[in-house]
């Protein structure tokens, strides 16, 4: 599994994953092929037994390279072909993300869930006519949030609070740098209106984060900035933001993406998460550990008892995937609830919105 470029790291799990579901029982589609991460999508839902059946794209290159590690699927036609097929439960894509929430009303429509990468929408409005259409037709509408769904350093944090080893959580502090790999980036990558912006974008990753580790069902955004340090060949383009928030139960959060990951590291970022409890304390190195392990999903947590190093990787699996599989038979929301999709991608939208530019505001008298 490569680590260098994260717009296509496709991690499969090292332990032996749980097929929730019998052959065929699971049907799902896959629409649109612009980012990478479909593949890291795509092993989710097969690990966890779903069937892949269809794929499309409007481009027949990007699906042949699809059918080289998923010879399984068929090629459908058009989008219609698919929406029509009464035996699939669920839409996955990566279509550009100006385009990913008109797919998925279209989805949700025709009576499927959707799954999508993330960000999973743009703009407030598209969240609340997601809102609406999920209540209206009973269906989900998924996004691929992989910071924490597929990294077992970042899920084994999870367990520790759920657990109550942290006591009440009262600080999150994330560090989400990225390779650039500017030369292989599609030209809508450097567009705000076509990706969303940095706060949108890989933002979103932390904000879901942030409220999964605090258990909140509100938040406020407190300040956020972004800016463009060094990328003037596309002046629109962010490569640097930050934000503060607070959710309901008092507990902060300061997060920070960039696209600033030196050409020397090991992996695609050095994401890093430290996590303050009233009992103990966890610091995740998610991909790999700087001049020691190139391994990622190293735990670090201290408490009463003393200082412990986990080494995560292979001990939980993703089990993201079986649990959305059966939250779509059976109706429930075991994986994620619908409310906190739509809250991250809320909170993300307002800090983009609000976000004071520091590339203008340095260039001020």
């Amino acid at each position: 599994m490569q680590k260098m470029d994260g717009m296509n790291y496709a991690p499969r799990s090292a332990k032996q994953a749980e097929r929730v579901v019998r052959a065929g029982e699971f049907r799902f589609a896959v629409i649109g092929l612009d980012h990478g991460h479909i593949y890291a999508m795509t092993n989710g839902l097969l690990e966890a037994g779903a069937e892949l059946a269809w794929v499309y794209d409007e481009d027949p290159g990007k699906v042949d390279v699809f059918l080289r590690s998923y010879p399984q699927a068929c090629v459908a036609p058009s989008t219609a072909h698919i929406l029509t097929d009464e035996t699939i439960a669920m839409v996955a894509s990566a279509i550009k993300p100006s385009h990913r929430c008109e797919l998925g009303l279209a989805v949700l429509e025709s009576g499927k869930h959707y799954f999508c990468d993330k960000p999973g929408m743009l703009s407030i409005p598209e969240a609340e006519k997601v809102a609406e259409t999920c209540e209206r037709t009973g269906k989900r509408y998924f996004i691929y949030f992989g910071e924490r769904i597929h990294v077992e350093g970042a899920l084994y944090a999870q367990k520790l609070i759920e657990e109550g080893a942290l006591g009440e959580v009262i600080s999150v502090t994330i560090l989400a740098p990225h390779r650039l790999n500017k030369d292989s980036r599609p030209s809508w990558f450097f567009k705000p209106e076509e990706n969303g912006g940095i706060l949108v974008d890989i933002g979103s990753h932390q904000l879901e984060q942030f409220l999964t580790y605090t258990n909140s069902r509100s938040a406020k955004v407190l300040h956020s900035s972004i800016a463009n340090y060094h990328n003037p060949d596309h002046p629109e383009f962010q490569d640097y933001g930050q934000c503060v928030l607070v959710g309901e139960t008092g507990a902060t959060c300061y997060f920070r993406v960039d696209w600033f990951t030196p050409d020397g590291m090991g992996a695609w970022g050095d994401g890093r998460m430290f996590i303050v409890g009233t009992k103990a304390s966890v610091e995740i190195r998610k991909y790999l550990d700087v001049a020691g392990s190139r391994q990622g999903d190293h735990v670090y947590f201290v408490d009463a008892q003393g200082e412990h190093h986990i080494q995560a990787y292979g001990k939980l699996g993703f089990p993201f995937f079986g649990a959305m599989i059966l939250d779509c038979i059976q109706g429930t929301e075991h994986a994620i609830t619908q409310r906190h999709t739509l809250l991250a991608m809320e909170l993300a939208i307002t800090a983009q919105q609000n976000a004071t530019n520091l590339t203008v505001a340095n260039r001020m008298p």
